[in-house]
């Protein structure tokens, strides 16, 4: 297998699979529970909720009303994962499912920006501050498996540098 399959073919699995659930995930709620903000149905009560929210701001609700400075922060911090990936990390299976999960999630952020100036959010765990989507959920725990790569890789480095 050539390299560049080797090393790309699992992460743009990965990302497409995310990418396409964001999406379907995305139109059901808007089709269902939009345009009302605040629009909610039960899912497992009183735990779970889908509630609808236009997010101006970052994963969980932060920082609102800046939207485009974040359309370009998504852009640069999936370059910098795609270069770090390629040039500087080793390429196991989990550093390949976090950076598709990484990009993946920033892709289907970008979309909704771009398409209409916020993010759309749904997952509403009611013991949680902030309501979510499929996207940050994505980032969320593969920046979660990367820094464990990381970790378990300096381990392994610090082990056999011994």
């Amino acid at each position: 297998m050539s390299d560049i399959r080797r090393i790309w073919t699992i992460p743009a699995i990965v990302m497409f699979v995310l990418l396409v659930l964001d999406r379907v995930t995305k139109a059901w709620i808007d089709a269902n529970l939009g345009p009302i903000e605040g629009t909610s149905i039960p899912v497992i009560e009183p735990w779970l909720r889908l509630t609808y929210v236009k997010n101006t701001g970052v994963a969980f609700g932060l920082f609102q009303g800046i939207p485009h400075f974040f359309t370009i922060m998504n852009i640069c911090i999936s370059g910098a994962a795609l270069y770090m990936y390629r040039f500087q990390m080793q390429h196991t299976l989990l550093t390949k499912l976090a950076i598709g999960g990484i990009v993946g999630g920033a892709i289907g952020n970008i979309i909704d920006r771009l398409r209409q100036g916020f993010v759309t959010d749904f997952v509403h765990v009611t013991w949680f501050p902030g309501i979510f989507n499929v996207a940050d959920s994505a980032i969320t725990v593969s920046v979660i498996a990367l820094a464990i790569a990381s970790l378990r890789n300096e381990v392994e480095l610090t082990r056999d540098q011994s």
